[in-house]
């Protein structure tokens, strides 16, 4: 089989599986089948029908949906005439979505339906390079905007005209053209667009399907967002490349039944997943108390005994095999049938895995298998394998992979796999790569048999839980520019959402107490009374409501004291020193993620 492009790749594993599955989806409560040769038409399809608005090589295409099937369509259509998919979060605000597109020079934007189209329908007057808007679900008042179903109908017309015509545009597509153009936030909240080839992408999918082996017997579930780069190439290229069906969930909300329906033997995650399972498990069974709770006790400590073993494939003691077997049967069992049933290994990327929750899931007989990449290589450098994996480590290199450790510790990292450079930015890419080497900006070593370990982040960039990179500045500089809000840290790495450390300011906060009538003496009088509290909350709603759910603070806690270069929290420039504040407020930061769990 040719693997010199993506496209290629999957005319090729289309043709071959033919009638088998290749997507699931679920409509009218019932998860439908569409096979490799449906899956085949549509991408065609859609692909002469925008060649025939105009769409040709070279042309970038923003794609905002949510994870579906027409996704996937859209994706190797653009692939398949030359032209580069610039996918866009579905979460994003309207004004992100205004700066890509208008960075992009996308002339087509391709979107979703109804609640997509309310963030973008006023932006083609800002945009003079877009020609066309293109909807997966008919609009009410279309507006002048292009259903799918008609673009691909048009399309299926040029097929018949030219039943060739498919392949020949297929066939001009090379291992260095341009794929994509991912946008991810850049440290000064100006967000950067990596450009990945069919090569990067393909050295990806090709030394992870030598790790990690599946085949058309195999299913996934779908539901990190395919505009994020790890689900785009371990949930969609790497399932495509080994045949593996993939299945959509409904939402986020909605996976933990749609794993049970879909029954999957392949999860790819951000930790958020596995964080909330491990949550659930353990609160129930507190909830249940007594036998069943001493059960579940013994049973993972006994899997924690056993793992020596179970992780170097050696022969237990008849005794222990005896327990660990029974305790298969009587509560490793019932959890995995919780979760399908026929889970082979979870990978986890994204963001960093918890070592406890790793070893929690090991016990139980669930193996989670962490890798580290980045958008900018494609984005594996390393990974665990299921024969060959060690905790709180993120694996070994990916064949054709090369990393070197700086003399700062900084992971620098040479390959296929890295970028070409950062769209339209000439000095972040030469910044970015230098003699070849990408440097990450991670901070890591090796251990004594190979495995690579993260230590530290040098680079000033949040990684939530969720795998979402979120520049803190470009929140905190929306807040600091209110009159009543002096100083802001922005927290939330590893965190399921942000939250805040506030100092006011104190002058303005001052009088308006004095207008409301509130009593105090000092700073601390100010920041512990809830009328001020509420009244910095409304400030801060203001100021981000234009933001993406996922970059809005959800907890913040008032300061009495600012923060100062004596102390060592400010650099001569009076930039926030990240690391020692968040290490000095550990335990405030600690207690407002136990508040609750905003949603």
């Amino acid at each position: 089989m040719t693997q010199d492009s993506l496209i290629r790749m999957f005319v090729d594993r289309a043709r071959l599986y033919g009638p088998r599955t290749a997507l699931r989806v679920k409509k009218d409560g019932t998860y439908r089948d569409i096979s490799w040769t449906h899956f085949l038409e549509r991408v065609r399809d859609f692909a002469l029908g925008l060649r025939q608005l105009g769409v040709k090589a070279g042309d970038t295409v923003c794609l905002l949906s949510e994870n579906r099937p027409e996704w996937a369509y859209a994706d190797l259509a653009i692939l398949a005439l030359g032209a580069v998919n610039v996918p866009i979060y579905p979460t994003s605000s309207g004004p992100d979505i205004d700066y890509i597109l208008r960075h992009s020079d996308s002339p087509v934007l391709i979107f979703s339906g109804a609640e997509q189209y309310e963030k973008i329908k006023d932006l083609a007057g800002r945009s003079p390079k877009l020609k066309h808007r293109i909807t997966f679900d008919p609009l009410t008042e279309p507006g002048g905007v292009l259903a799918f179903d008609q673009v691909c109908r048009d399309g299926a017309w040029a097929h018949a005209s030219d039943p060739a015509r498919f392949d020949h545009l297929c066939a001009q597509v090379g291992p260095e053209d341009l794929a994509t153009i991912i946008y991810t936030s850049g440290t000064t909240g100006q967000p950067k667009g990596v450009m990945l080839t069919h090569r990067n992408f393909l050295s990806n999918v090709e030394a992870s399907v030598e790790i990690l082996k599946g085949g058309p017997e195999d299913r996934c579930l779908s539901f990190l967002p395919l505009s994020h780069v790890f689900e785009r190439m371990a949930g969609f290229y790497f399932m495509l490349y080994q045949g593996v069906s993939i299945a959509y969930a409904e939402n986020m909300n909605t996976v933990p039944q749609n794993i049970l329906e879909i029954r999957p033997t392949m999860v790819a995650s951000v930790p958020r997943l596995y964080e909330k399972i491990y949550a659930r498990i353990l609160e129930q069974v507190h909830g249940a108390g007594g036998l069943r709770k001493k059960l579940f006790e013994w049973s993972l400590a006994l899997g924690h005994k056993t793992a020596p073993y179970r992780c170097r494939g050696k022969r237990m003691p008849p005794g222990l095999a005896l327990q660990y077997r029974l305790a298969r049967k009587l509560v490793y069992e019932k959890i995995k049938a919780k979760l399908g049933g026929r889970i082979r290994f979870f990978i986890s990327g994204g963001a960093p895995l918890s070592k406890e929750i790793a070893e929690f899931f090991f016990a139980a007989d669930l193996l989670i298998l962490e890798g580290y990449g980045l958008t900018e290589t494609s984005p594996v450098v390393s990974v665990n394998r299921p024969d060959d994996f060690k905790f709180g480590t993120v694996g070994k290199l990916l064949a054709q992979v090369e990393v070197k450790i700086a003399s700062d510790g900084e992971i620098l990292v040479r390959g296929p796999n890295v970028m070409r450079g950062y769209y339209k930015m000439e000095r972040e890419t030469h910044e970015a790569i230098v003699d070849g080497w990408f440097r990450t900006g991670d901070i890591g070593e090796f251990d004594t048999e190979g495995f690579l370990k993260i230590t530290d982040r040098k680079k000033d960039l949040i990684v939530t839980s969720g795998g979402k990179n979120i520049a803190p500045q470009k929140i905190e500089n929306l807040l600091v520019a209110d009159e009543y809000i002096l100083q802001v840290c922005v927290c939330g790495d590893r965190k399921n959402y942000l939250t805040a450390l506030v100092v006011p300011d104190f002058g303005p906060l001052a009088k308006f107490a004095e207008e409301q009538g509130i009593a105090f003496v000092n700073c601390q009088d100010l920041v512990n009374c809830e009328a001020v509290r509420n009244f910095i909350a409304s400030r801060i709603e203001a100021r981000t409501r234009e933001l993406a759910n996922y970059e809005r603070i959800k907890q913040f806690t008032l300061l009495a004291e600012e923060f100062c270069q004596d102390k060592g929290e400010l650099t001569p420039t009076l930039k926030i020193k990240r690391k020692i504040v968040t290490e000095k407020y550990r335990a405030v930061i600690e207690a407002m993620y136990e508040i609750k769990s905003p949603a």
